[in-house]
């Protein structure tokens, strides 16, 4: 069989870090990787698991098409590959995807990387810390570096903060505060587990 060249709109999504290259996925592709890295599913059971009253959906919901199209694009990049098929209760056989070693790999490292943004934490933070729950992870090595970003951010606000004025001053407040919030949840998860 041919190797594929992963599809032109995938061809420059790598970001470089202390862990290691990473593909650049959006984080529904993320949490599908993760979940079929847990172990080999088929969507269906992929899609449960990330529906809104499910163990990780509850913290971020990505519907049905969305996690076939991450199977599908994932599947391109060479992270995950068809393993077998499983008779659904109704309807068609389900192909079960399990992850490459590369896929696997990904994940590990994507676990372990602290988000970058503020306005991030509701929702990668969020999986993050839902997928090291199932996993059976301590959350603690990903709180600590994510608290040294979420402090240098802090840091940068208050230093911006001091030289603003009128409403980008009100702006840089809220977002400082955001910080300061975020910081606080992050020794919340601490002292939980």
């Amino acid at each position: 069989m041919a190797s594929r060249e992963p599809p032109a709109h995938y061809a420059v999504r790598v970001v470089t870090g202390a862990q290691g290259d990473l593909p650049r996925l959006p984080l529904a592709e993320w949490m599908v990787l993760a979940l079929i890295a847990e172990e080999p599913r088929h969507g269906f059971a992929v899609a449960a698991l990330a529906a809104p009253d499910g163990p990780v959906g509850q913290a971020w919901h990505v519907p049905r098409p969305i996690v076939y199209r991450a199977i599908a694009a994932l599947t391109e990049l060479g992270l995950t590959s068809p393993a077998g098929t499983e008779q659904g209760s109704r309807g068609p056989q389900r192909t079960v995807v399990a992850a490459t070693a590369d896929g696997a790999a990904a994940v590990r490292r994507w676990l372990r990387r602290p988000v970058e943004h503020l306005r991030d934490t509701r929702s990668e933070l969020l999986v993050k810390f839902a997928l090291l729950e199932r996993r059976g992870w301590s959350p603690g090595p990903l709180v600590t570096a994510q608290r040294r970003v979420f402090r240098r951010r802090e840091a940068e606000l208050r230093a911006q903060l001091r030289a603003t004025a009128g409403f980008e001053r009100l702006v840089l407040t809220w977002r400082l505060e955001s910080a300061r919030a975020a910081l606080r949840f992050l020794d919340e998860v601490q002292r939980s587990r």
